[in-house]
């Protein structure tokens, strides 16, 4: 087993346990969201939560006007695809069996990614479930377009440094519960 595999199975209990203790968690984070700081963007990618993952809706309702895109995973390897998605439309399972837009929805790049993590550090790293697919996504979204991408998790999945490889992308900040901070 990999030093990275034994780390995402400790950090999804770290994670569970963080969602148990902390069920407002997603509605203080949201209240922590930088009001006017991107007010320039026209598209959001947000995210359905699963699991113990912070959930974005409460984040969503604070965002300025403009278009909020889900991810879709369109095969088990390759990078999501952002679809626009509005309050209460039907979401049908991807091919990660993820609930996502129909694949009818508009397709859109979002100018800012609010992506889910298993644990970040205070230098961009990222630690996601291990799947690559959001490494992939943020690639090839930074090669098409400039993109802002806000790691969304509780304060306690910081860690001192997350092990990073060439493919891994950063965040350029964070917003969790207690605050909201972004890199240099």
């Amino acid at each position: 087993m990999s030093d990275k595999t034994a780390l995402r199975a400790q950090l999804r209990s770290l994670r569970r346990r963080l969602a148990a203790e902390n069920p407002e968690a997603d509605r203080e984070a949201a209240n922590r969201w930088p009001q006017g700081r991107f007010d320039h963007a026209k598209v959001f990618g947000l995210y359905h939560p699963a699991g113990s993952e912070l959930d974005p809706t409460p984040l969503r309702a604070r965002l300025p006007a403009g278009h909020v895109a889900l991810p879709v995973a369109t095969s088990r390897q390759g990078a999501l695809v952002f679809r626009l998605h509005k309050t209460g439309e039907t979401l049908v399972p991807d091919a990660l069996g993820i609930p996502a837009p129909d694949l009818s929805a508009e397709p859109a790049l979002p100018d800012v990614v609010v992506t889910p993590l298993l644990a970040f550090d205070r230098r961009g790293g990222r630690l996601g479930q291990g799947g690559g697919h959001y490494d992939r996504t943020i690639a090839n979204l930074r090669r098409m377009k400039t993109v802002f991408v806000v790691g969304l998790a509780y304060a306690g999945q910081e860690l001192p440094e997350i092990p990073m490889e060439p493919h891994d992308q950063r965040l350029d900040a964070i917003l969790t519960e207690t605050e909201y901070v972004e890199f240099g």
